[in-house]
């Protein structure tokens, strides 16, 4: 398990500003980072969006992606993940949906997460769909720690995007 603190250090080294998008850890990624003494440096905003309105009204998540691919969807973290670039200052963004219980489509502990990065007017994005085991609880605190803990490994691979689309 890495430190936090290192995800905060990473984050200003690289001068960047992070930006959450969070519907199944409900803002546990931005307040995790908010016990990091210096964090403010580096955590430009964060975003609760539970509802698909509020996915929609914040962050501009199409009901028509929603519909096609469900909450529970990379699409969706995408979409949420760019939608959250593009209402703040930040240069990266972590989003994630997700069920922390089983649902009539996914079962619990299912989390998709996105990553995304602006560089200019440039934008691309990275996702993955990872399964946690545990109570509602322990999924949504693991689910949190992740998503912030591959912030280094999925910047290389937004970078790497980038370089291949130019």
């Amino acid at each position: 398990m890495q430190d936090l603190a290192e995800i905060v250090r990473f984050l200003r080294d690289k001068q960047m500003m992070l930006t959450t998008a969070e519907s199944c850890t409900c803002g546990l990624m931005a307040s995790l980072l908010g016990d990091i003494p210096g964090c403010g440096k580096a955590l430009d905003s964060g975003f609760v969006v539970y509802s698909p309105k509020a996915k929609n009204r914040l962050l501009h998540v199409s009901f028509e992606t929603i519909e096609t691919f469900g909450l529970t969807s990379e699409e969706v973290a995408t979409e949420m993940a760019i939608g959250a670039l593009n209402a703040s200052v930040a240069d990266v963004a972590i989003a994630n949906t997700g069920v922390a219980d089983d649902s009539e489509e996914d079962a619990g502990g299912t989390q998709c997460f996105a990553y995304a990065l602006m560089q200019g007017e440039r934008q691309v994005s990275v996702s993955e769909t990872v399964q946690f085991v545990g109570d509602r609880g322990e999924i949504r605190k693991q689910a949190a720690r992740y998503g912030l803990e591959q912030l280094p490994s999925k910047y290389e691979q937004l970078l790497d995007k980038l370089r291949t689309h130019e």
